[in-house]
């Protein structure tokens, strides 16, 4: 049988969800989980660090923006070479840069060590977070795209509520140091069980190497008991096999969709790195003390894998425009109520749905609708060029969110993240496409 970019894509796009879709979600997740681990215990130590007089809030927005800077790298560097070298690769590199740093962390002196490394995790995590949901995307079936990729980012976003219940019993009674140590330990486990990952046949074929694709395509038919299936498109002879270069990414038919790339990272950034990461600290310079300050931080957190389930539930019945939109919305109506409360219940009650509505977002467009926008041999690099923009963009906030909180306190920082969100909704709703259900081929072309 010839085989051809648009066979390959047919085969997988028609195979049954089974054994070796769920086995690629837990390899992909596990490390996704420890990346959103690492991320979300940021808000908690850094919080514990101010009440041990160990840091200040000035070091705290460097620590942030070591964040960022590693962000940038990562994510701009994996795009490339994911594109160039392949997805699997990569993945291993970031996790393994992402581990060891950790790991190290747990061991700092003192501040100046604890940012230089984690600049360093901020590379792993960039990158990780780059290719994850695109690469489970490469894999499965259209029709049930969607709802997979949810799946693997709710997986993801439940480590926003398990760090922060782990931080609310490690941090008063291990330390901080623990948290880091946690996360290195379970990354280097990952890192070694996620050695038999496949390659992804879409890129392989997208570089050529059909044969290799062929293999893994007709592997993964032979495990799930399947005939192989013969394409759904005339395959002929392999069309030439196009190069890819970031400059494709401005070209005529391109731009829209890096706009609403960069529109929805740029959202991601503000929401996450302007509010919900701060919280804990917030709650601290407001005289909550860090038990407590922890308390409330765990509860609003469950949010994280709330949003995650709505976007399961939803995702491939209503769209990815509708919910990105609504989300948004709500989103930013929660955030304008929230700064007018005063009743101890109602803010944790009303912060609930805040971050839910804002990991709805999160989840949507991120994990799902970004990496669908792009086609295959661009998909690594038009993630990795949005992120790294969102992230260049973000490294200004740590340092901003300092001044607008002695401004005029949470209330004007959480009014600004509910202006950006509205501008947000009206750039998806005129300017977005929907993907729901599609071929990757398809939309891209």
């Amino acid at each position: 049988m010839k085989h051809s970019e648009l066979s390959i894509a047919s085969r997988l796009d028609r195979l049954p969800v089974g054994r070796f879709h769920y086995r690629l979600i837990f390899m992909i997740g596990a490390g996704l989980f420890l990346d959103s681990f690492e991320l979300a215990l940021a808000g908690s130590v850094l919080g514990a660090l101010l009440a041990e007089q160990w840091s200040t809030t000035q070091l705290n927005a460097w620590f942030i923006s070591a964040t960022f800077m590693g962000f940038i790298i990562g994510a701009w560097t994996s795009g490339i070479l994911g594109d160039r070298i392949g997805r699997r690769y990569c993945y291993q590199i970031n996790l393994a840069i992402f581990g060891l740093a950790s790991l190290a962390a747990a061991f700092s002196p003192n501040m100046y060590v604890l940012i230089g490394l984690r600049f360093l995790m901020g590379i792993g995590l960039g990158g990780e977070l780059v290719l994850g949901f695109a690469t489970l995307s490469e894999f499965v079936p259209p029709a049930k795209r969607g709802r997979l990729v949810a799946f693997l980012s709710f997986i993801a976003q439940s480590a926003l509520f398990v760090a922060g219940a782990c931080a609310l019993w490690v941090i008063p009674n291990l330390g901080w140091r623990w948290m880091f140590g946690i996360a290195g330990v379970a990354a280097l486990i990952i890192w070694g069980l996620r050695k038999s990952m496949p390659e992804s046949p879409r890129w392989l074929a997208s570089k050529g190497r059909f044969d290799e694709a062929d293999a893994i395509v007709s592997s993964v038919e032979k495990s799930m008991n399947v005939a192989p299936l013969a394409p759904s498109h005339p395959t002929g002879p392999a069309a030439a096999i196009e190069t890819a270069a970031i400059g494709d990414l401005f070209q005529r038919g391109q731009r829209s969709k890096m706009v609403v790339g960069i529109s929805i990272m740029i959202t991601i950034q503000i929401c996450l790195y302007g509010l919900v990461s701060w919280l804990p600290s917030f709650f601290v310079q407001q005289g909550l003390g860090i038990v407590k300050s922890l308390q409330w931080n765990t509860i609003m957190s469950f949010g994280g894998p709330v949003g995650g389930l709505i976007a399961l539930l939803l995702v491939d019945r209503v769209g990815r425009k509708p919910i990105l939109v609504c989300a948004a919305i709500c989103a930013a109506v929660l955030a304008a109520v929230y700064v007018s409360l005063t009743d101890e219940a109602t803010l944790i009650g009303v912060g609930f749905l805040l971050i839910s509505s804002i990991y709805t977002v999160v989840v949507v467009g991120q994990a799902i609708y970004l990496s669908e926008l792009f086609p295959t041999r661009l998909r690594m690099r038009g993630t990795g060029t949005c992120s790294a923009v969102a992230r260049l963009v973000a490294t200004m906030i740590p340092f901003a969110i300092p001044a607008i909180f002695a401004a005029g306190g949470i209330r004007l920082v959480i009014g600004i993240v509910g202006a950006v969100l509205l501008a947000f909704a009206l750039i998806i709703a005129f300017v977005g496409k929907e993907t729901r259900k599609q071929p990757l081929e398809h939309i891209s072309s």
